[in-house]
């Protein structure tokens, strides 16, 4: 039954589509299908449930609006009816010669006006209270994801080298950054708080070597196109990618200076997946434009409202951090198939760094919002003595292309939902972090992979 129903979004992802998705609501259109809603109740039930956060429980207000919704619609169809019969019985009462009856039936007709528009007012409320539930419900969960409720419940799926072996005992990226001068984050902290860090000297060289060497590498190896994106975006573009509403919390607004009415018209970016997933909102792309392959670095900027870790020393979890993202637009069909491969070219970073990682397979529990399938990439940082996550590659079907209303036109001229892929190609500064700490040596000195010496023109970072 399960593949059965998930294949009714993916072999027909148009279908039940409502007039919100053509602009006539405040919000976009839903992200889950609300046929699929209406014809399977239970199984979106049994998905939502899956991932351990409640959502299943709004199904039933979901359907009782939908349902309230359609039931006003169809007397506005039998009041247009009944008006348009009695518009007609005006014509034959004028040519008759019968004033007075004619007069009636106008006043008739005005009534009847009066109640249609006050019923599609009340459509209108009703669909956007419907659509406002609907936006705050998670994506279902791909079949092959395995049921779980935390981290814990992740399998692994591979690994790639060993943790390396070292004849002292390895410090922490923070002794490391301090002793080199990478990094001050004392100085951080006095310019911006908690939660920020200032590169320095080899430090800042670093991390603009990493950065150029994933685009080159993203785009001359792996055949994706570079973007630039602004920093800041509209709401919109947070809601189409499935970070508004239920995140909003997180994010940094911006206001244009001391005018208080801009405050939230542009938000910082929490990463290049809002701006350059929304590229193509609103559009109808040709097939033959499919697939579409971006890349883009960018600056991230995330407030992590009561996340555990930020403000304390280092670099594990901070409020502005580095990025490569990749993003791909892709045929339905294609989409698990362009997931593998992308997964495969973020891990292509780590092996070129000679870094030991780890790839999980996200259960429902632990996955995104905007997710139906999510691999982590997690690093091995010797001075930590854990993983690290740098990377997330997440294939979100239909889910934000809905809610950006990003369709393709097929070669017999069928209107369908693209899937959106995301994945961090990869994020910085915990790749940093694992870096300079697997690349440690006894005096104290960083060694440079072969990969990133004709960057930084060295093969050692020392001070």
């Amino acid at each position: 039954m399960e593949m059965e129903v998930l294949s009714i979004l993916r072999t027909d992802p148009m279908a039940g589509l409502d007039p919100c998705s053509k602009g006539r609501c405040t919000y976009n259109s839903p992200m889950l299908d609300i046929r699929l809603i209406r014809e399977k109740p239970d199984f979106v039930r049994q998905r939502l449930a899956s991932r351990g956060a409640g959502d299943q429980t709004r199904i039933d207000e979901v359907l009782r609006l939908d349902e309230q919704r359609r039931k006003l619609l169809a007397e506005v169809e039998t009041l247009k009816a009944q008006r348009n019969r009695v518009s007609r019985e005006i014509g034959a009462l004028m040519a008759q010669k019968k004033p007075e009856e004619a007069d009636a039936k106008k006043t008739e007709t005005r009534t009847l006006g009066d109640r249609i528009s006050q019923l599609d007012r009340d459509a209108a409320e009703v669909e956007s209270a419907r659509d406002r539930l609907m936006l705050g419900l998670p994506n279902l969960p791909h079949e092959s994801v395995p049921v779980g409720k935390t981290s814990a419940d992740n399998p692994v799926i591979r690994t790639f080298g060993e943790k390396p072996a070292f004849d002292f005992k390895p410090k922490s990226h923070v002794e490391l950054c301090e002793k080199l001068d990478l990094v001050d984050f004392a100085r951080a902290a006095k310019l911006s708080g908690s939660g920020f860090v200032l590169y320095k000297n080899w430090g800042a060289r670093l991390e603009r070597a990493l950065i150029q060497f994933m685009l080159d590498l993203h785009t001359q190896e792996h055949g994706y196109i570079e973007v630039s994106p602004p920093f800041m975006v509209g709401p919109q573009c947070l809601e189409g990618v499935g970070q508004f509403p239920k995140f909003a919390d997180q994010y940094y607004g911006v206001q244009e200076g001391l005018d208080s009415s801009t405050l939230g018209k542009l938000y910082l970016i929490p990463t290049a997946e809002t701006p350059v997933a929304n590229i193509h909102r609103e559009e109808i792309l040709a097939q033959s434009q499919l697939p579409i392959r971006y890349c883009a670095y960018t600056p991230c900027f995330r407030g992590e409202a009561g996340a555990a870790g930020v403000g304390t020393r280092g670099m594990i979890r901070i409020h502005q951090f580095d990025k490569v993202e990749l993003i791909k637009i892709v045929a339905p069909e294609r989409g698990y198939e362009e997931q593998e491969e992308m997964l495969v070219n973020a891990e292509r970073v780590l092996q070129l760094l000679g870094l030991h990682y780890r790839v999980v397979l996200l259960c429902t529990g632990d996955m995104g919002f905007p997710s139906a399938k999510t691999y982590d990439i997690e690093v091995w940082a010797p001075g930590q003595g854990s993983y690290l996550e740098v990377s997330s590659v997440s294939n979100c079907e239909d889910f934000q292309a809905r809610r950006m209303n990003l369709r393709f036109r097929t070669e017999t001229g069928e209107k369908r939902l693209p899937h959106v892929l995301n994945g961090s190609g990869t994020a910085l500064a915990r790749l940093f972090v694992a870096l300079v700490e697997t690349c440690q040596q006894a005096d104290g000195a960083i060694s440079v992979p072969a990969r990133l010496q004709a960057y930084l023109k060295t093969d050692k970072l020392s001070r």
